[in-house]
Protein backbone atom coordinates (compact mmCIF):
# COMPACT_ATOMS: atom_id res chain seq x y z
CA UNK A 1 0.00 0.00 0.00
CA UNK A 2 1.26 3.27 -0.92
CA UNK A 3 0.61 5.66 2.14
CA UNK A 4 2.18 8.74 0.83
CA UNK A 5 -0.62 8.46 -1.89
CA UNK A 6 -3.71 8.06 0.40
CA UNK A 7 -2.94 10.52 3.27
CA UNK A 8 -3.00 14.28 3.64
CA UNK A 9 0.19 15.64 5.58
CA UNK A 10 -0.69 17.23 8.66
CA UNK A 11 1.52 20.20 10.05
CA UNK A 12 0.57 22.02 13.52
CA UNK A 13 -0.24 25.38 11.68
CA UNK A 14 -1.88 23.51 8.76
CA UNK A 15 -4.38 21.35 11.22
CA UNK A 16 -7.78 23.20 10.54
CA UNK A 17 -6.96 23.17 6.49
CA UNK A 18 -6.19 19.46 7.07
CA UNK A 19 -9.80 19.17 8.99
CA UNK A 20 -11.35 20.59 6.70
CA UNK A 21 -9.75 18.78 3.55
CA UNK A 22 -10.64 15.23 5.03
CA UNK A 23 -14.19 16.24 5.59
CA UNK A 24 -14.20 16.35 1.45
CA UNK A 25 -13.71 12.69 1.40
CA UNK A 26 -17.10 10.84 0.84
CA UNK A 27 -18.24 8.45 3.44
CA UNK A 28 -18.85 4.52 1.53
CA UNK A 29 -22.22 2.68 1.61
CA UNK A 30 -21.56 -0.43 3.10
CA UNK A 31 -21.73 -2.07 -0.53
CA UNK A 32 -18.84 0.42 -1.60
CA UNK A 33 -17.01 -0.80 1.13
CA UNK A 34 -17.18 -4.47 0.22
CA UNK A 35 -16.49 -3.63 -3.30
CA UNK A 36 -13.51 -1.43 -2.53
CA UNK A 37 -11.78 -4.35 0.45
CA UNK A 38 -12.41 -7.05 -2.04
CA UNK A 39 -10.58 -5.31 -4.79
CA UNK A 40 -7.46 -4.35 -2.24
CA UNK A 41 -7.56 -7.61 -0.69
CA UNK A 42 -7.72 -9.69 -3.60
CA UNK A 43 -5.92 -7.63 -6.23
CA UNK A 44 -3.72 -5.22 -4.17
CA UNK A 45 -5.69 -2.34 -6.19
CA UNK A 46 -3.83 0.72 -4.05
CA UNK A 47 -6.62 2.76 -5.53
CA UNK A 48 -9.51 1.21 -3.33
CA UNK A 49 -7.13 1.22 -0.51
CA UNK A 50 -7.33 5.01 -0.65
CA UNK A 51 -10.46 4.88 -0.29
CA UNK A 52 -10.83 2.89 2.09
CA UNK A 53 -8.40 4.87 3.85
CA UNK A 54 -10.25 8.62 3.12
CA UNK A 55 -13.09 7.62 3.80
CA UNK A 56 -12.03 6.83 7.35
CA UNK A 57 -9.62 9.86 8.14
CA UNK A 58 -12.58 11.56 9.88
CA UNK A 59 -13.02 8.73 12.55
CA UNK A 60 -9.18 8.93 12.75
CA UNK A 61 -9.44 12.56 13.58
CA UNK A 62 -12.58 12.23 16.20
CA UNK A 63 -10.73 9.48 17.85
CA UNK A 64 -7.60 11.69 18.50
CA UNK A 65 -9.06 14.53 19.79
CA UNK A 66 -10.47 12.33 22.77
CA UNK A 67 -6.62 12.47 23.69
CA UNK A 68 -6.19 15.76 23.81
CA UNK A 69 -6.10 15.94 27.78
CA UNK A 70 -2.13 14.32 27.54
CA UNK A 71 -0.60 17.95 26.51
CA UNK A 72 0.83 16.31 22.94
CA UNK A 73 0.54 17.50 19.59
CA UNK A 74 -3.04 16.90 17.72
CA UNK A 75 -1.35 16.49 14.65
CA UNK A 76 1.20 13.83 15.90
CA UNK A 77 -1.91 12.23 17.45
CA UNK A 78 -3.91 11.97 14.29
CA UNK A 79 -0.85 10.90 12.62
CA UNK A 80 -0.13 7.99 14.65
CA UNK A 81 -3.89 7.30 14.56
CA UNK A 82 -3.38 7.53 10.89
CA UNK A 83 -0.94 4.46 10.82
CA UNK A 84 -3.16 2.80 13.17
CA UNK A 85 -5.66 2.91 10.37
CA UNK A 86 -3.62 1.66 7.45
CA UNK A 87 -2.83 -1.49 9.28
CA UNK A 88 -6.49 -1.96 10.00
CA UNK A 89 -7.12 -1.91 6.31
CA UNK A 90 -4.48 -3.71 5.28
CA UNK A 91 -5.66 -6.60 7.64
CA UNK A 92 -9.60 -6.17 7.12
CA UNK A 93 -11.81 -8.89 5.82
CA UNK A 94 -14.80 -7.93 4.47
CA UNK A 95 -15.83 -11.26 4.51
CA UNK A 96 -16.34 -11.65 7.95
CA UNK A 97 -19.89 -9.42 7.97
CA UNK A 98 -18.74 -6.17 10.17
CA UNK A 99 -17.94 -2.51 8.80
CA UNK A 100 -14.20 -1.55 8.33
CA UNK A 101 -15.25 1.30 11.39
CA UNK A 102 -15.58 -0.95 13.84
CA UNK A 103 -12.49 -3.16 13.61
CA UNK A 104 -10.20 0.27 12.55
CA UNK A 105 -11.58 1.87 15.51
CA UNK A 106 -9.20 -0.56 17.67
CA UNK A 107 -5.89 -0.45 15.79
CA UNK A 108 -6.60 3.51 15.92
CA UNK A 109 -6.94 3.43 19.63
CA UNK A 110 -3.87 1.37 20.00
CA UNK A 111 -1.33 3.26 17.92
CA UNK A 112 -2.33 6.49 19.39
CA UNK A 113 -2.20 5.18 23.25
CA UNK A 114 1.24 3.57 22.36
CA UNK A 115 2.51 7.25 21.18
CA UNK A 116 1.23 8.40 24.08
CA UNK A 117 3.27 5.55 26.59
CA UNK A 118 6.28 6.05 24.53
CA UNK A 119 5.92 10.27 24.80
CA UNK A 120 5.04 10.75 28.28
CA UNK A 121 7.32 10.98 31.50
CA UNK A 122 7.82 6.96 32.48
CA UNK A 123 8.16 8.44 36.34
CA UNK A 124 4.74 9.92 35.56
CA UNK A 125 3.09 6.98 33.69
CA UNK A 126 4.28 3.75 35.68
CA UNK A 127 4.64 0.47 33.71
CA UNK A 128 2.04 -1.57 35.48
CA UNK A 129 -0.94 -2.35 34.06
CA UNK A 130 -2.78 -0.49 36.95
CA UNK A 131 -0.73 2.22 36.59
CA UNK A 132 -1.59 2.45 32.46
CA UNK A 133 -5.21 2.05 33.21
CA UNK A 134 -4.72 5.18 35.95
CA UNK A 135 -2.90 6.95 33.29
CA UNK A 136 -5.83 6.45 30.67
CA UNK A 137 -9.01 7.03 32.89
CA UNK A 138 -8.12 8.99 35.95
CA UNK A 139 -8.23 12.84 34.25
CA UNK A 140 -11.60 11.73 32.13
CA UNK A 141 -12.97 10.25 36.20
CA UNK A 142 -12.04 13.57 37.80
CA UNK A 143 -13.48 15.65 34.67
CA UNK A 144 -17.01 13.58 36.04
CA UNK A 145 -16.59 14.52 39.15
CA UNK A 146 -15.53 18.25 38.66
CA UNK A 147 -12.19 17.14 40.68
CA UNK A 148 -10.47 20.13 38.57
CA UNK A 149 -7.99 21.56 41.87
CA UNK A 150 -4.24 20.56 40.96
CA UNK A 151 -4.40 19.49 44.67
CA UNK A 152 -5.03 15.88 46.30
CA UNK A 153 -8.30 14.43 45.57
CA UNK A 154 -10.78 14.20 48.50
CA UNK A 155 -10.23 10.70 50.29
CA UNK A 156 -13.94 10.16 49.07
CA UNK A 157 -13.00 11.32 45.54
CA UNK A 158 -10.37 8.48 45.99
CA UNK A 159 -12.28 6.06 47.16
CA UNK A 160 -14.73 6.08 44.18
CA UNK A 161 -11.74 6.01 41.37
CA UNK A 162 -10.06 3.24 43.24
CA UNK A 163 -13.23 1.05 42.84
CA UNK A 164 -14.27 2.31 39.39
CA UNK A 165 -11.14 1.19 38.05
CA UNK A 166 -10.23 -1.53 40.39
CA UNK A 167 -6.91 0.09 42.17
CA UNK A 168 -5.68 0.62 45.19
CA UNK A 169 -6.33 4.09 46.74
CA UNK A 170 -2.99 4.73 46.81
CA UNK A 171 -2.28 4.05 43.21
CA UNK A 172 -4.87 6.52 42.28
CA UNK A 173 -3.26 9.19 45.11
CA UNK A 174 0.56 8.51 43.82
CA UNK A 175 -0.67 8.80 40.15
CA UNK A 176 -2.95 12.00 40.65
CA UNK A 177 0.61 13.50 42.56
CA UNK A 178 2.50 12.46 39.30
CA UNK A 179 0.46 13.79 36.50
CA UNK A 180 0.10 17.23 38.51
CA UNK A 181 3.39 17.75 39.16
CA UNK A 182 6.44 18.83 36.83
CA UNK A 183 9.23 16.36 35.52
CA UNK A 184 12.32 17.72 37.30
CA UNK A 185 15.67 16.78 35.50
CA UNK A 186 18.30 14.83 37.71
CA UNK A 187 21.04 16.80 35.85
CA UNK A 188 20.00 19.72 37.26
CA UNK A 189 22.51 21.34 39.61
CA UNK A 190 21.94 20.78 43.65
CA UNK A 191 22.89 24.58 44.19
CA UNK A 192 22.53 27.35 41.74
CA UNK A 193 26.90 28.28 42.60
CA UNK A 194 27.66 24.68 43.16
CA UNK A 195 28.94 21.56 40.47
CA UNK A 196 27.21 18.26 42.15
CA UNK A 197 24.05 17.34 40.10
CA UNK A 198 21.14 15.38 42.17
CA UNK A 199 21.90 12.62 40.06
CA UNK A 200 25.40 12.07 42.10
CA UNK A 201 23.57 11.73 45.15
CA UNK A 202 21.61 8.83 43.91
CA UNK A 203 22.73 5.58 46.03
CA UNK A 204 23.09 2.41 43.12
CA UNK A 205 21.81 -0.48 43.33
CA UNK A 206 23.31 -2.28 40.59
CA UNK A 207 23.34 -5.99 41.35
CA UNK A 208 27.26 -7.67 40.93
CA UNK A 209 28.35 -8.92 37.96
CA UNK A 210 27.89 -12.91 39.16
CA UNK A 211 24.22 -12.30 39.69
CA UNK A 212 23.16 -10.68 36.71
CA UNK A 213 24.84 -13.13 34.47
CA UNK A 214 22.88 -15.63 36.41
CA UNK A 215 19.45 -13.55 35.96
CA UNK A 216 20.74 -13.09 31.96
CA UNK A 217 21.29 -16.60 31.73
CA UNK A 218 17.54 -17.99 33.54
CA UNK A 219 15.91 -15.22 31.29
CA UNK A 220 17.10 -16.52 28.16
CA UNK A 221 16.44 -19.94 28.97
CA UNK A 222 12.75 -18.83 29.92
CA UNK A 223 12.92 -17.03 26.81
CA UNK A 224 13.84 -20.02 24.66
CA UNK A 225 11.62 -22.20 26.27
CA UNK A 226 8.73 -20.00 25.51
CA UNK A 227 9.56 -19.45 21.66
CA UNK A 228 10.13 -23.15 21.39
CA UNK A 229 6.65 -24.17 23.21
CA UNK A 230 4.79 -20.72 20.80
CA UNK A 231 6.35 -22.60 17.59
CA UNK A 232 3.93 -25.23 18.07
CA UNK A 233 1.25 -23.58 17.88
CA UNK A 234 -0.39 -21.96 14.52
CA UNK A 235 -0.80 -18.92 13.59
CA UNK A 236 -4.27 -17.84 15.05
CA UNK A 237 -3.10 -19.10 18.53
CA UNK A 238 -0.01 -17.77 18.98
CA UNK A 239 -1.91 -14.30 17.90
CA UNK A 240 -4.85 -14.95 20.50
CA UNK A 241 -2.50 -16.34 22.93
CA UNK A 242 -0.09 -13.21 23.02
CA UNK A 243 -2.84 -10.58 22.82
CA UNK A 244 -4.76 -11.98 25.96
CA UNK A 245 -1.76 -13.51 28.30
CA UNK A 246 1.70 -12.04 27.03
CA UNK A 247 0.54 -8.11 27.21
CA UNK A 248 0.99 -6.03 30.66
CA UNK A 249 -2.91 -4.65 28.98
CA UNK A 250 -4.46 -7.92 27.39
CA UNK A 251 -7.51 -7.41 24.47
CA UNK A 252 -10.68 -7.92 25.52
CA UNK A 253 -12.65 -11.55 24.23
CA UNK A 254 -14.57 -8.56 22.69
CA UNK A 255 -12.14 -6.72 20.90
CA UNK A 256 -10.99 -10.21 19.30
CA UNK A 257 -13.97 -11.43 18.50
CA UNK A 258 -14.10 -8.55 16.47
CA UNK A 259 -11.16 -8.90 14.92
CA UNK A 260 -11.60 -12.11 14.31
CA UNK A 261 -15.42 -12.37 13.44
CA UNK A 262 -16.11 -15.79 16.07
CA UNK A 263 -17.55 -15.44 19.50
CA UNK A 264 -16.01 -14.24 22.56
CA UNK A 265 -16.70 -17.85 23.57
CA UNK A 266 -14.66 -19.26 20.77
CA UNK A 267 -11.48 -16.92 21.34
CA UNK A 268 -11.78 -18.38 25.25
CA UNK A 269 -11.34 -21.63 24.06
CA UNK A 270 -8.52 -20.75 21.54
CA UNK A 271 -7.06 -18.96 24.52
CA UNK A 272 -7.03 -21.67 26.80
CA UNK A 273 -6.18 -24.38 24.35
CA UNK A 274 -3.32 -22.90 23.51
CA UNK A 275 -2.08 -21.99 26.59
CA UNK A 276 -2.61 -25.20 27.57
CA UNK A 277 -0.24 -26.76 24.31
CA UNK A 278 2.47 -24.07 25.65
CA UNK A 279 2.65 -25.15 29.56
CA UNK A 280 2.63 -29.05 28.05
CA UNK A 281 5.38 -27.77 25.81
CA UNK A 282 7.64 -26.29 28.39
CA UNK A 283 7.14 -28.65 30.99
CA UNK A 284 8.39 -31.78 28.31
CA UNK A 285 11.44 -29.49 27.45
CA UNK A 286 12.53 -28.48 31.29
CA UNK A 287 15.53 -29.47 32.42
CA UNK A 288 15.64 -32.65 34.48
Amino acid sequence: MKQGNALPIISQDGLTVYLQRIRRYPMLTPEQETTFACEYRDNDDATAAEKLITSHLRLVAKIAMSYRGYGLPINELISEGNVGLLQSVKRFDPDKGFRLATYAMWWIRAAIQEYILHSWSLVKMGTTAAQKKLFFNLRKLKSQMQAIDEGDLLPEQVELIATKLNVSEDDVIMMNRRLAGPDHSLNAPVRIDGDGEWVDWIESEDEDQETLYGKREEFLQRMNLLKNAMSHLNARERDILTQRRLLDSPVTLENLSVAYGISRERIRQIEVRAFEKVRKSIHTDLPM
